[in-house]
């Protein structure tokens, strides 16, 4: 039997499950189709279980130096049985949360692969929902008004490095380690790249990592990137920039052998076991895409700034458009769209404000335009940095390693772009980032007064440096 809602979401990843929460917020009838669990890719496969293994490396890691704060220990050792268990215990206890904010909103979910209809005896227009069901029950049939397809991304792969689960792993399979590999080379030294380099080489394993551009971390601010690639090499990894790997030359056996083209020259790499780590592409594929008049351009779904499609009943949002493909970016794109379904009158998305975070250690977070892209636009900038090791919190703390840079605009002393890396960034670029949705300039941020001792003076500093005013540099 058909049932009829307002809106229907396939997926119930971060930006399905949000979505569904501001509908019901706002009176539509709300239906989620999700194929596995509740919470996607962030809260099963990516942002959680990867924080919560990067959590227990840094403990680990903190324990083995715990001499450096006069706290002696021996014997320091790591149970990696354990460190899943604990990572499995949060994401668990985060899934029942979010089942439970389905039955509180009165969201129905219905486990199984959704795929959109076109024009049939149920609708004129393309947008039934066929779900074909886990359980081995019938097909349901949904009949939505309105349709967000939030279908999210899945690991990409390069050709020639087939994934067999054990010795060549993507993210999701290394998330499922149960012992630490001696060693590893990872391809990719991105953001998923550089996560797990820190995290495995925290944990005793030795890391390479093989970067097809000039250097890593490649989107974030140069400096940036060279000051983690200056970190991850003082914690042993070694790091290969401009290196194209030659995927037909990968052996099996023991472990991993592959060659990679090295400023014009092959050289060989080994190790226990390869991740690759090449990005992510989107899940358009068998959800009836075809049936409709969705357009899609170099993998990913196209919408308008609202996250209609072609269809103008159907929307879509997260990582199966593309853009930054982040969590947190998710949501705010479904609350947009469910805010346009029911004539709110959003504000569209400005993806200049948006704050982005890696969690390696060091941490690093941006938000705004680097230092390169400022001057690229035509900006005449002015730049102010500083350092962590002049702030008392950070030597407190044990880690005065990086700094806070800030780029302004010379003509209209806008703060165009801030990038941080060190300890705790993460927790503090949400400053910045309003800073940003304000329209502030450094003098406003160098006048609030940070209290001290704290890692956030580090940002005040670093405003006023901008015009050569830093107290403490």
């Amino acid at each position: 039997m058909a049932q009829e809602y307002d809106l229907v979401i396939l997926g119930g990843g971060t930006g399905g499950y949000v979505a569904a929460i501001r509908a019901s917020q706002l009176g539509l009838k709300t239906a989620i189709v999700e194929k596995a669990k509740l919470g996607g890719t962030c809260l099963h496969k990516g942002c959680i279980p990867s924080k919560a293994l990067l959590r227990s490396a840094e403990v680990f890691a903190t324990a083995k130096h715990s001499e450096d704060f006069g706290v002696v220990t021996s014997d320091v050792s790591i149970n990696f049985g354990k460190v899943q268990e604990r990572k499995n215990k949060i994401v668990e206890q985060l899934h029942k949360g979010v089942q439970h904010l389905m039955k509180q909103g009165k969201i129905d979910v219905f486990g199984g692969i959704g795929r959109i209809l076109g024009p049939s005896i149920f609708s004129p227009m393309p947008g039934t929902i066929s779900v074909e069901m886990n359980n081995g029950d019938e097909n349901e049939m949904l009949i939505p008004k309105n349709v967000i397809v939030a279908t999210g991304s899945r690991p990409r792969t390069l050709p020639g490095l087939d994934i067999d689960g054990q010795l060549v792993m993507t993210s999701d399979e290394a998330l499922a380690m149960e012992e630490i590999p001696n060693s590893i080379i990872i391809v990719g030294g991105g953001v998923i790249g550089i996560e797990w380099a820190s995290m495995l080489s925290d944990f005793g394993a030795e890391v390479t990592v093989i970067e097809y551009a000039d250097r890593i971390i490649p989107t974030e601010d140069s400096e940036i990137s060279k000051e983690m690639q200056r970190l991850m090499k003082k914690k042993g990894v070694k790091i290969v920039t401009g290196a194209k790997v030659l995927s037909e030359t990968l052996q099996k056996g023991e472990g991993v052998t592959i060659s990679a083209e090295v400023k014009g020259s092959p050289k060989e790499f080994s190790a226990e076991k390869l991740l690759v780590s090449v990005g992510r592409q989107a899940n358009v594929e068998g959800i009836g895409i075809e049936n409709t008049d969705i357009q899609i351009e170099k993998g990913f779904i196209t919408t308008n700034e609202f996250f209609q499609t072609k269809e103008s009943h159907i929307y879509a949002i997260g990582d199966v458009i593309g853009g930054l493909q982040l969590a947190h970016v998710a949501s705010h794109e479904g609350i947009v769209a469910v805010e346009h379904i029911a004539g709110q009158n959003p504000s569209p998305i400005d993806y200049s404000l948006v704050s982005k975070c890696i969690y390696s250690a060091p941490e690093a977070a941006s938000v705004g335009l680097t230092e390169d892209e400022a001057k690229e636009k035509g900006f005449n900038v002015k730049t102010g940095k500083f350092s962590f090791r002049a702030i008392g919190k950070a030597l407190v703390f044990g880690e005065s390693d990086g700094f806070v840079k800030i780029v302004a605009d010379k003509d209209t002393d806008d703060i165009l772009g801030v990038h941080m890396i060190g300890p705790h960034v993460t927790d503090m670029i949400s400053e910045a980032g309003l800073a940003r949705v304000l329209d502030a300039t450094p003098w406003e941020v160098a006048h609030t007064i940070h209290p001290h001792p704290t890692l956030s003076e580090a940002i005040g500093e670093a405003a006023l440096a901008v015009d050569g005013k830093a107290i403490h540099g």
